[in-house]
């Protein structure tokens, strides 16, 4: 399903991302952490960069500015420790790439596919993740419950792009979208219930691979 040159972006991001769960995880490694994890993001946005022309400029607009905001989220919340504001900054610019990632989406939706069937099944498992989240929330929670509500309808966006383009560019981009909410929610996880086993390898596993599946199906759409 990868064309010869997405096979090779596919390698190079490979070695980013093992270089970055490497670093994370290694404290000898710990400073190099503050150059592998923003390269993530980079490196996806030069290859969009380079290979959108043939895509609206509305599109390509909404996408890159998505993964920009991405970034800026990235970098904030590296610095939680030091600064613990820059966790609601981090909250806030990711809310606003999920927002531009459904407004992306919706360029392509199909107005005749009900998608109430897949809202339920979200928001049942939005109703089970919120009840383990919420003694933890504090004064999170109202910003917590927008950015659920978000993320949900970033991946409901994703979900009616079905058969308005190519099935390559669906399946990717559905699947990134399933995975980023699967990634948000072992953040949220981790921070507000308990304490996961290796969650900065899942989260940024998870999170990486996401970000990678939405630009590539993007690039497929036709």
């Amino acid at each position: 399903m990868l064309n010869s040159s997405e096979q090779k972006f596919s390698l190079i991001f490979s070695l980013i991302l093992i270089s970055e769960l490497v670093c994370g995880s290694l404290e000898s490694l710990s400073s190099l952490h503050y150059f592998t994890k923003p390269a993530i993001v980079i490196v996806l946005m030069i290859y969009f960069f380079r290979r959108s022309n043939h895509l609206t400029n509305t599109l390509k607009q909404l996408a890159f500015f998505a993964l920009l905001f991405s970034l800026i989220g990235d970098v904030l919340l590296m610095f939680v420790d030091r600064v613990p504001i820059y966790f609601m900054l981090g909250l806030v610019s990711f809310l606003i790439a999920h927002i531009l990632y459904v407004f992306a989406f919706l360029k392509h939706r199909n107005t005749n596919k009900n998608p109430v069937t897949f809202i339920i099944i979200l928001v049942a498992y939005a109703v089970g993740l919120f009840y383990l989240l919420k003694d933890g929330l504090g004064n999170l929670l109202l910003p917590v419950i927008i950015y659920m509500l978000v993320i949900l309808a970033m991946a409901t966006s994703a979900f009616l792009r079905q058969n308005e383009t190519s099935k390559a560019s669906y399946n990717f981009v559905f699947l990134g979208a399933i995975l980023f909410m699967i990634s948000d929610s072992i953040l949220a996880l981790n921070k507000f219930y308990q304490p996961i086993p290796l969650s900065n390898i899942s989260i940024m596993l998870t999170y990486a691979l996401a970000q990678f599946l939405i630009v590539i199906g993007l690039i497929k759409q036709r």
